[in-house]
């Protein structure tokens, strides 16, 4: 693994269905810090399950991966690690909807363990910046599809976390919402030097990365600077 590297992976292999389904062919790349990768390609082309694998929501088939020079067998509680230093959007917002916004955007900090000394301020600014302040204290149940991924996102950052994990964070919001999602992330990766992994099937938003890993059947088909 290369000094300086975030995220390697080498060899991944992942398959479903007792091998019948190939969702990851032998991939491997490397990210660098502060980096902002967007992996693009057609839906069933490997994108969620790639990000779900370096987020350590699951587990590869074979292959390895390495996170700041760690490889991943050896982190002996992914749940505590992903806490401390992940913030994961996911397609679906996956908000509690008997929680209010800023409840749902402080679930991240109780997840840490160690308190996160300023979080409920750092959580109010966050919310005021995406727009959500007059709704912080609503129930997610009531909130539009954009403000939930909008409070989704809040939840992912406010931790200040090394490496934000977004699947297709722009897909089902309107153009000012995904340009105020963009913006955020890009105040967060420069504020914080985090590194950033999105799925994504908008070309604005594979353009604004700083790289481009596009995917086909399981495997990196092309690699493009931004």
């Amino acid at each position: 693994m290369s000094v300086g590297v975030a995220i390697a992976v080498e060899s991944l292999t992942k398959t479903y269905d007792g091998g019948l389904v190939t969702a990851l062919d032998g991939v491997s790349f490397e990210v660098s810090p502060g980096e902002r990768v967007a992996l693009t390609g057609p839906t069933g082309c490997g994108k969620t399950t790639l990000l779900a694998l370096v987020a350590l929501l699951m587990a590869p088939d074979s292959g390895t991966i390495s996170l700041d020079g760690q490889p991943s067998g050896s982190i002996r509680s992914p749940e505590l690690w992903r806490a401390r230093n992940v913030g994961i959007v996911f397609q679906l917002h996956h908000l509690l909807p008997h929680l209010t916004v800023l409840e749902n955007t402080l679930l991240s900090v109780a997840a840490r363990g160690d308190g996160n000394q300023g979080s409920r301020e750092r959580a109010i600014e966050l919310l005021g910046r995406l727009g959500l302040e007059h709704r912080a204290h609503a129930r997610a149940n009531k909130l539009s599809g954009g403000e939930r991924q909008l409070a989704a996102l809040a939840r992912a950052l406010v931790n200040l976390p090394r490496l934000v994990i977004a699947d297709e964070p722009t897909g089902s919001v309107d153009s000012k919402t995904g340009q105020r999602i963009l913006a955020e992330l890009t105040r967060w990766s420069d504020d914080t030097g985090g590194t950033l992994m999105l799925a994504t099937h908008d070309a604005t938003v594979a353009s604004w990365a700083s790289r481009e890993l596009a995917l086909l059947d399981g495997r990196i088909d092309r690699v493009a600077a931004s």
